[in-house]
């Protein structure tokens, strides 16, 4: 189905006639320009901060296509499928430029010369990783299923596709289109882990540590369309992620040291740092997780998706997308 387009960008102030299809267009549109603005800084391989930028675009460019799926009709290639697997390349690399960066930039000057020097040989080992790591995501970029993908958001863009509901006025269906995913973090059972728990739960923060992630990008795809309590949740959710990511972090250098450092090596001060941060990380944790389980504060956030700004007052924020 084919909709007459409203314009809707990332400077354009919020109408509330904007329809589904319009405003999903827009964000679509702009989550994939995120993740191509990036390509050729990342093939060149001189700064790891286009990397970065480039998998989170693919991410929020994932979170989109869930989010709008009701509304919109994408060839093939252009599939979230598609996107993943991309997104999955690039964020090998990216890992290893996050282990590689804590070792030489915030633990190495903590720990005594000998300890350095074993530190050195696992960096060592790392980069000469990283170089393969590199090599697959130039690969990845050149080949042809990549130009294939952006071939068909280029099209899609410039004559999309949509089904019945994109017709429809936005504002009808927002708590509809916010709503699932606040489902799914509320009954994440990450939730239930605390602060002391034992290893065998570091996969269930680590869970919920993504989901918080597709809640934010979700949200922040709307933020124009709320008030400031909801941008208050936005940056709630974005904390508890980048506590949990610390500690996932941490957790993933571990298994890489005991991968890669020599044998009978035991590191015992590089250990105790890497505690420390992650003791640090969970600091406020049990505090956090009770106040996501109690009743109250759960209603309280699924109203705040049920009172968008009302349709005739229209917010003079700018559409975050």
């Amino acid at each position: 189905m084919k909709i007459d387009k409203k314009q809707v960008t990332a400077t354009s102030l919020i109408d509330p006639s904007v329809t589904l299809g319009a405003f999903a267009h827009a964000v679509i549109a702009e989550q994939y320009r995120a993740v191509v603005k990036h390509e050729k800084k990342v093939i060149a391989d001189k700064n790891p901060e286009p990397l970065h930028q480039m998998r989170v675009g693919t991410r929020r460019l994932r979170t989109a296509l869930q989010v709008f799926d009701w509304a919109i009709a994408l060839p093939k290639a252009a599939s979230a499928k598609q996107i993943g697997s991309l997104a999955k390349v690039l964020g090998r690399l990216r890992d290893l430029d996050v282990q590689i960066d804590a070792l030489q930039t915030q633990y190495r000057s903590d720990v005594a010369e000998t300890t350095q020097r074993s530190l050195d040989d696992v960096i060592a080992k790392l980069q000469k990783e990283r170089r393969v790591a590199s090599a697959d995501v130039k690969d990845a970029l050149t080949r042809s299923r990549y130009q294939q993908l952006k071939t068909a958001y280029e099209t899609w863009i410039e004559q999309p596709r949509y089904t019945a509901l994109a017709s429809q006025p936005l504002q009808l269906f927002l708590p509809d289109l916010l709503s699932p995913l606040l489902s799914t973090l509320l009954l994440h059972p990450g939730w239930l882990v605390p602060a002391d728990a034992s290893d065998a739960d570091s996969e269930s923060l680590h869970d919920l540590r993504k989901a918080c992630k597709h809640v934010r990008y979700q949200a922040e795809f709307f933020v124009s369309f709320y008030g400031e309590a909801f941008q208050t949740w936005i940056d709630d959710v974005k904390a508890i992620q980048s506590k949990l990511g610390t500690v996932h972090d941490s957790q993933v250098l571990q298994a890489l040291l005991k991968k890669h450092q020599p044998k009978h090596t035991q590191l015992p001060e590089l250990q105790t740092a890497i505690h420390q941060t992650q003791t640090e990380a969970m600091s406020g944790w049990e505090a956090v997780r009770l106040r996501y389980l109690e009743p109250a504060f759960r209603q309280q956030l699924r109203q705040l998706l049920l009172e968008p700004i009302a349709a005739d007052v229209p917010t003079e924020k700018q559409l975050s997308v």
